[in-house]
C-alpha cells in the first residue's frame, strides 16, 4: 500500500550552489504535454477526440484555464511529435500539417496566449523526428527564427535519427544560441543526455538547456514509474549536483489520471516528482480526468514544495521496512538554516498498515527552532469516514456503524477513574464525535 504524505518541519543548515541564471525556468516548468496520452494519432476522421490537431490543443488550453490548472501554476501547453507537415516549405521553413492545423502554429499560439497560457512545440535535432517528420539538423537557425516568429514559448528538442556523439552536444549549444538571438524567451527542453547516457557532458546541458531528459520515456504503468525512480536513486549524487534554478533534471511526464496508476500510486508519483524538483508536465485527457486525480495534480502542498525557490533536488534519505523516506531542502529559512520536506513512499506489495518510527535527529536535524509538522488527526479520520458512509451510498446499503478500534484512549484514566480519549488525537472528545 503506497502512502502519500508530505511533512515540512524544522530548520537545517545547508550550503547553496552556483546556478545558471538565464531568466527562464527558475522553478521547474509546469504544464501539459500531448505525448504520453495522445501519442501520434493523426487519423482525425477515425479518432476525432484523440487526434493531434489544433482543436485538441485549444481544448486542453480551455481546460487548463477554466479548471484550476493555470491558477495552480501549470502554464505551458506543449505539442509533441506529429504536428508537422511531411516536408518543409519552399523557403525551407517548417510548416504545420495544413489539414490538422488550418490556422497554423501562430494562430494556435495566439489562442493559447489569449487564455493566459504559453505554447510549447516539439522538434528533433536529427534529420527526422522520432515519428519521421522533418528534423532540425542543418536548419537550426532558421527553425529557431521560425519558432520565435510563431511566438512559441517552449521548445522540446528530441534526439532521434542522429549519431549521439559530442557533435550532438555542440549542436544543442548552437541551438540555444540561436534561440537566444531571436530575442524571444523560449524555454529549451533537451533530450541529448537520454541518448548520450553515461557519456553526457552535464556542463553542456547546464549551459545550453533549461531542463533535460536523461532516462527512458515514461509509460502508463507503475513499473515504468518505478524504473525511473530507481534510476534517480542510483544516480542521485551526480543528478543532484547538476540540478537547480534554470537547469533541471526531467524524469518525464506525470501520468496521473490515465489508466496505469492506482489512486495511491498516483499520489506517490506526485510526491516523488515534488521532492525531485522535477518539471510537473501532465499528460492526461483534461476533459475526462476524474476529480480525485485532478485533486492530486492540484495539491497545493506538493506544488509548493516542487516550486520552492531554493531549487534543490531531493533524494531518498533512508529506507525503513521498504518504505523510502525522501527529503528535500526548502525555504523558509532563518539565517543560514533552511526548512526541509519529507515524503514517504512505500515499496511494499502488501496492504497492511505499518507503524513507521524515526527520530528527527536521525536526519541530522538537531535544531528545533520554529519547527512544525503537517499530520493526520485521528478524530478527523473518523469524521471523514462518516461523511463518506453518508454521502457515497454505504448508509443506504445498510452500513450504519463506525467502529473505533484500539489505540483511541489516553494511557491513563481521568481523576474520577473514567476512560478518556487521547486529547491530542481526539480534541473534541468521543461524545462530540458520536454526535457528529
Amino acid at each position: 500500500m503506497r502512502k502519500f504524505s508530505i511533512i515540512i518541519c524544522l530548520f537545517y543548515s545547508v550550503s547553496t550552489i552556483n546556478c545558471l541564471d538565464n531568466g527562464l525556468a527558475l522553478t521547474p516548468p509546469m504544464g501539459w504535454l500531448s505525448w504520453e496520452r495522445f501519442r501520434c494519432v493523426i487519423d482525425c476522421e477515425a479518432f476525432p477526440d484523440d487526434c493531434i490537431n489544433e482543436k485538441l490543443f485549444q481544448t486542453m488550453a480551455d481546460r487548463m484555464a477554466e479548471d484550476g490548472y493555470l491558477e495552480a501554476g501549470y502554464e505551458y501547453v506543449i505539442m509533441d511529435d506529429c504536428w508537422l507537415a511531411p516536408e518543409r516549405d519552399s523557403n525551407d521553413r517548417l510548416q504545420a500539417d495544413p489539414e490538422r492545423f488550418p490556422n497554423g502554429i501562430k494562430g494556435l499560439a495566439d489562442y493559447v496566449h489569449s487564455k493566459g497560457l504559453k505554447l510549447g512545440i516539439y522538434e528533433d535535432y536529427g534529420t527526422k523526428t522520432c515519428a519521421g517528420y522533418p528534423g532540425s539538423l542543418g536548419y537550426l537557425e532558421i527553425d529557431a527564427n521560425t519558432f520565435a516568429e510563431w511566438e512559441v514559448d517552449y521548445l522540446k528538442f528530441d534526439g532521434c535519427n542522429v549519431t549521439p556523439d559530442e557533435a550532438m552536444e555542440q549542436g544543442h549549444l548552437e541551438m540555444a544560441s540561436y534561440l537566444n538571438k531571436t530575442g524571444r524567451p523560449i524555454v529549451f527542453s533537451c533530450e541529448f543526455p537520454l541518448y548520450r547516457g553515461s557519456e553526457t557532458n552535464y556542463d553542456v546541458a547546464i549551459e545550453a538547456c533549461n531542463l533535460w531528459r536523461n532516462y527512458n520515456d515514461i509509460q502508463d504503468s507503475w513499473t515504468s514509474v518505478q524504473s525511473i525512480v530507481n534510476f534517480y536513486k542510483s544516480n542521485e549524487e551526480k543528478l543532484i549536483s547538476v540540478a537547480g534554478p534554470g537547469h533541471w533534471n526531467d524524469p518525464d511526464m506525470l501520468i496521473i489520471g490515465n489508466y496505469g496508476l492506482s489512486f495511491e500510486q498516483s499520489k506517490a508519483q506526485m510526491t516523488i516528482w515534488a521532492i525531485l524538483s522535477s518539471p510537473l508536465i501532465m499528460s492526461v485527457d483534461l476533459r475526462t480526468i476524474k476529480p480525485e486525480f485532478r485533486d492530486i495534480l492540484l495539491n497545493k502542498d506538493a506544488i509548493a514544495i516542487n516550486q520552492d525557490p531554493l531549487g534543490m533536488q531531493g533524494h531518498v534519505h533512508t529506507t525503513i521496512d521498504n518504505i523510502d523516506i525522501w527529503m528535500k531542502m526548502i525555504t523558509p529559512k532563518a539565517g543560514d538554516e533552511f526548512s526541509f520536506a519529507l515524503g514517504f513512499v512505500s515499496n511494499r506489495e502488501d496492504g497492511y498498515p505499518y507503524r513507521l518510527q524515526f527520530t528527527l535527529d536521525s536526519f541530522g536535524m538537531m535544531n528545533n527552532a520554529a519547527g512544525y509538522m503537517l499530520k493526520v488527526n485521528t478524530e478527523k479520520l473518523f469524521r471523514t469516514m462518516a461523511d463518506h458512509l453518508a454521502s457515497d451510498g454505504y448508509l443506504e446499503a445498510g452500513y450504519e456503524y463506525i467502529m473505533i478500534d484500539d489505540c483511541w484512549m489516553s494511557k491513563e484514566r481521568d481523576d474520577q477513574g473514567r476512560l478518556q480519549p487521547n486529547a491530542t488525537r481526539f480534541p473534541s472528545g468521543i461524545k462530540a464525535l458520536a454526535d457528529y
